[in-house]
Formats: structure tokens, C-alpha cells, sequence
């Protein structure tokens, strides 16, 4: 199950990705349509299919970012957060072997393309949660629990 939950830059970047596609990318696709049309024979068009298929994975792609953004529910950053972990936050953590991980708590819309970033629905996330600096989460992962110790826990991008 995905959380409804997004930070602001994150309900910007879907809101960015909805108006590029639907005002800037899917006008240009659809010049190309009529353009590969006009040309005659649909059948044998290779540039009228391709842009037609385009055209198909545009339309999906709005359809979900509407309904998505719709459903969502952006959560800024509250003074009486500081001090624990809650949605947003940068954690710093480590294990007992020394390894060291830091990463930014966020909603699931926000993890793709971004290996600082986990999804709030995750095992780590959720053992985290509510936790004050130098306290012990116990992870529950496929491998069995491991222990983590929070360092650090900052609201700000570092």
C-alpha cells in the first residue's frame, strides 16, 4: 500500500513533470501525428505508429499524475518535529559494524532517481519513526533484525 504523503518539492516536481507533458511535450507529439498523417498511408507509417505510441504512454502518464496529485497530501516541516524522526527528515544512522547510512524520509511518489531518498513505507522508515537522536531501531528486513543507532536528525536539506 502507498502512503498519500509528499513533501513539498516533491507534490512541485509531479506538479512540474504534469504541466511539461501535458502543455509543452504532448503538443509537440501531436504536430508530429499530423504531420506523419498527412503523409498518407498510416499503415506503413513507421513515424505515425511510433508517435501514436507516444502519444498513448503521454496520455496514461497525465491520467495517473492527475489522480495521484489529486489524492496526495503535502506535509511541511513543523518546528515541534525537531528532535525525532518524522515524514521529511534527513536521518543519519549506524549499525555496529560502523556502516554508516544517511538518507531523507519521503513519500513513495518522491524515492525514483534519488539514492538519498527512502519511501516512508519502508522497513527502515517505519523502525525509525518517532525516534530521537542516539536512540536504537530495530529493523526487520528478509535477512533478520538488525540494529541501527540514530546520529543525527535535521529538517534541512545538509
Amino acid at each position: 500500500m502507498k502512503t498519500n504523503l509528499i513533501t513539498p518539492e516533491g507534490f512541485e516536481k509531479l506538479n512540474q513533470e504534469l504541466n511539461h507533458l501535458w502543455r509543452e511535450y504532448r503538443p509537440e507529439i501531436t504536430k508530429k501525428v499530423a504531420w506523419a498523417a498527412s503523409l498518407g498511408d498510416r499503415s506503413e507509417n513507421a513515424d505515425y505508429k511510433e508517435n501514436k505510441r507516444l502519444l498513448r504512454q503521454i496520455d496514461s502518464r497525465v491520467r495517473f499524475l492527475r489522480k495521484r496529485i489529486e489524492a496526495l497530501k503535502v506535509i511541511e516541516y513543523a518546528p515541534e518535529q525537531d528532535g525525532k524522526v518524522f515524514f521529511g527528515a534527513w536521518v543519519e544512522i549506524e549499525n555496529d559494524e560502523g556502516e554508516q547510512l544517511s538518507f531523507r524520509i519521503v513519500g513513495p511518489d518522491e524515492i525514483y532517481g534519488r539514492k538519498d531518498y527512502i519511501s516512508i513505507d519502508s522497513p527502515m522508515a517505519r523502525a525509525l519513526l518517532k525516534k530521537e537522536r542516539d536512540d536504537e531501531a530495530v529493523v526487520k528486513t528478509p535477512t533478520g533484525e538488525q540494529i541501527w543507532y540514530i546520529n543525527s536528525i535535521k529538517y534541512k536539506q545538509p
